[in-house]
């Protein structure tokens, strides 16, 4: 007979071998930038678990273990470039009539990051083109960092002011990073948070 004794049960499915090269902090953090890599250089599409597991020098099973499906794993590598544990504190810490900006001053500062824009190119172009992809955009922004945001504040429909929100920046990025629109391709970034605060602002900051 079996026992949860002898310690926990692994978070997903699969238990793979335990070495020096496939256990610990390192194996998912390596786990986690082959993902990045891996979305940014193939697209939702052609990204497989198998070749992240491949470009981490892991195991697939491991894969499973950390994350699950490749859905997780897509949503883990957008978590990596927002880190919304420590975004929300920011964007909430200041006053509530400095929302619009303090979100919007984010939101470009992500995109701007080199670091940062690569995978997010790639979850962006991926969800014009797949649901699951999609899906796990809508999730992740709506979800996990808008809704968090306006569920925390004195207004009505925060779920609608947070879709409002994100289609507004969604649609910045698109423009400005993956289209390349001019002028809006070229211009200061500062010129952008100055022109978007007050709207993110009506959203989010007024009842």
């Amino acid at each position: 007979m079996t026992s949860g004794a002898d310690g926990p049960p692994p978070r997903r499915r699969g238990r793979p071998s335990r070495t020096a090269d496939t256990t610990g902090p390192d194996a998912r953090t390596r786990i986690l930038e082959a993902a990045r890599t891996e979305f940014a250089e193939r697209g939702y599409d052609k990204t497989s678990v198998r070749g992240i597991a491949r470009a981490a020098g892991v195991d697939a099973a491991l894969v499973h273990h950390y994350f699950g499906t490749k859905d997780e794993v897509f949503a883990a590598a957008i978590e990596l470039s927002f880190e919304p544990a420590l975004v929300v504190p920011e964007l909430l810490g200041g006053p509530s009539d400095g929302l619009g900006e303090r979100l919007a001053r984010v939101f470009i500062g992500v995109w701007e990051d080199p670091a940062s824009r690569v995978p997010l190119l790639a979850v962006l172009r991926s969800a014009l083109t797949h649901e699951a992809a999609a899906k796990v955009l809508r999730t992740f922004v709506l979800r996990r960092l808008l809704e968090r945001i306006a569920a925390q504040l004195e207004v009505p429909d925060p779920a609608f002011r947070a879709e409002l929100a994100a289609s507004h920046m969604l649609g910045i990025a698109l423009l400005r990073y993956v289209v390349q629109a001019e002028p809006l391709a070229s211009a200061d970034p500062e010129k952008i948070i100055a022109m978007v605060a007050p709207t993110l602002q009506r959203y989010l900051g007024e009842a």
